[in-house]
């Protein structure tokens, strides 16, 4: 019988799948007995390809080993073929995860880097009763009761919450006692819902926000923010933004002798190309992060040896998502849709990739999110972010104003 919690993910489920009839399911293609086929949508090219390039080699590398290790066992060593489709924007997510289902008889998605994508894609997967596992921060991916939705990463609350918690845990470390700051956040999904958790923590804490902006996602112009900021007098400065939104703003700040710790929201500020873009501007900035390469050093090393690059946390992530698609395999014996959903509801998993994850664990409840992990604050040294906070998963100690702090 199925349990209580089940049930009722499970008629949200129905509920979307009651118009299933009329979504176009053309036969799978015939493919070799030894592949199992899971889908992976992601930004590869567009605004955000730097993020969906490196969730996507996570997504590789992840197939690689589990199909080096032998693949599916319980399967008889069937493989993992990764069926990949390109969403440049959050209006091409529908059209292009229904062909990849309609097209190809995958048993899950992987995917996607960005939330609203994400928001889109869960739609036709949720009709199609196609489990999707994705590192995507919007509280809404998990909270509209969807049956077929599993997510790695907190929710974007939670990291907006992190955020506001360890900055300012460090700086009284450091000896600073906050008493205002400032929020500047995009007016997407995931900038939304982390600048929610930001606020209510400030509020929690008695600290006053002075300024409170949200702005449209490619602004060109970043003067009028920084202008506010440098009057609100905050004390520090909490954006949330993809990459160019990420490099206009710190560049800003820096250029006009603006030295407040800036403390970044993911995303933009913890990929190579924040260092690129910015050369020296990006030492010391802090930020919040899903995951880390310093915890899982040797994936770190062969993902560096692949790539020449640091693993980003997408890529960690993502590459935990697509493990726990095959442990979910392994646990049900079956690629199966339903039963690979099914399986991912009771996974209680740690180790393998998911060591990659804070908490070393994938677990998820009855909402489809994982219960044991949790934000990290990584900061940066020389051309790689180092985990700096919280102490149970730090690897180094954290700087503030250039002093160490212990």
């Amino acid at each position: 019988m199925m349990s209580a919690p089940f049930d009722r993910r499970r008629a949200a489920g129905l509920m979307l799948a009651a118009g299933a009839a009329a979504f176009a399911f053309l036969a799978a293609p015939a493919r070799a007995a030894d592949d199992v086929l899971v889908g992976v949508i992601q930004p590869l090219s567009g605004p955000n390809a730097q993020f969906g390039i490196g969730a996507q080699r996570g997504t590789e590398l992840a197939a690689e080993i589990i199909n080096a290790a032998g693949g599916i066992q319980a399967l008889g060593g069937a493989k993992i073929k990764l069926v990949a489709a390109d969403v440049p924007t959050p209006n091409t997510a529908a059209a292009a995860t229904q062909r990849l289902i309609s097209q190809n008889g995958v048993s899950a998605v992987v995917g996607a880097f960005v939330s609203s994508t994400t928001l889109a894609a869960s739609e036709v997967t949720e009709r199609a009763q196609i489990p999707l596992v994705t590192f995507a921060f919007a509280d809404q991916i998990t909270g509209r009761g969807y049956a077929y939705v599993f997510q790695v990463s907190p929710k974007g609350t939670a990291f907006g919450a992190a955020q506001f918690d360890y900055a300012t845990a460090i700086a009284k470390a450091a000896g600073e006692k906050i008493d205002k700051v400032a929020i500047l956040y995009e007016d997407t999904a995931y900038g939304t819902a982390q600048a929610k958790g930001l606020r209510e923590a400030a509020k929690a804490a008695g600290v006053e926000l002075v300024l409170d902006e949200a702005y449209p996602l490619g602004i060109t112009d970043v003067s009028p923010l920084v202008n506010k900021l440098r009057a609100s007098g905050a004390q520090i400065a909490f954006p949330v933004s993809y990459l160019n939104d990420s490099l206009l703003i710190i560049r800003a700040l820096r250029q006009q002798n603006i030295d407040i710790p800036v403390i970044g929201g993911a995303a933009g500020y913890i990929i190579p190309d924040f260092k690129k873009g910015l050369g020296a501007y990006a030492d010391g900035v802090l930020s919040v992060a899903a995951a880390s390469g310093d915890m899982i050093p040797d994936l770190a090393r062969t993902y560096k040896d692949k790539y020449g690059t640091f693993i980003t946390h997408e890529a960690i992530i993502h590459a935990a998502a697509l493990d726990a698609v095959a442990k979910a395999m392994e646990k049900a014996k079956s690629a199966d849709p339903q039963k690979v959903r099914d399986a991912l509801d009771t996974l209680d998993y740690c180790g393998g990739l998911a060591a990659g994850v804070p908490g070393g664990c994938i677990t998820f409840d009855k909402t489809g999110l994982n219960t044991s992990s949790f934000p990290i604050m990584v900061q940066w040294r020389g051309d790689a972010p180092v985990t700096v906070y919280p102490p149970k998963a730090a690897t180094e100690k954290p700087v503030w104003r250039g002093k160490t702090v212990e």
